[in-house]
């Protein structure tokens, strides 16, 4: 099931926020708590859990913050790595992320020479 939900984009932040009941909604539950600290160093806590997220053809699962009343809704960087997107802060817009593997290759089988 999908539900459609504007997030503004945050690249500083690392997680996603999105209202609880939305969540809740979905069937996605909080795996546990953690503390998060403000812009003004006041810390709270919120509940966390997993998420499938779909921006246009792109799909991607991150962590999800439990957003309560008061929180602003936010994409953040973790789901942006997972959508395979990027925000281009110049143009505002988000772009698709080169996609790199390390530079690990598996042997190819080489031929056999004869010894004899």
């Amino acid at each position: 099931m999908w539900q459609s939900v504007e997030l503004l984009v945050d690249s500083g932040a690392i997680y996603s926020v999105v209202p609880a009941a939305l969540l809740r909604g979905l069937g996605i539950k909080p795996l546990r708590k953690e503390e998060f600290s403000l812009a003004d160093g006041s810390k709270v806590i919120r509940r966390k859990g997993v998420a499938l997220f779909k921006y246009e053809k792109w799909i991607g699962g991150g962590d999800v913050i439990f957003g309560e009343p008061g929180d602003s809704p936010l994409l953040g960087a973790l789901t942006l790595e997972a959508l395979g997107l990027a925000l281009d802060p110049l143009r505002r817009e988000l772009k698709p992320l080169p996609m790199i593997l390390a530079g690990w290759r598996p042997e190819t089988p080489r031929k056999r020479r004869r010894t004899d």
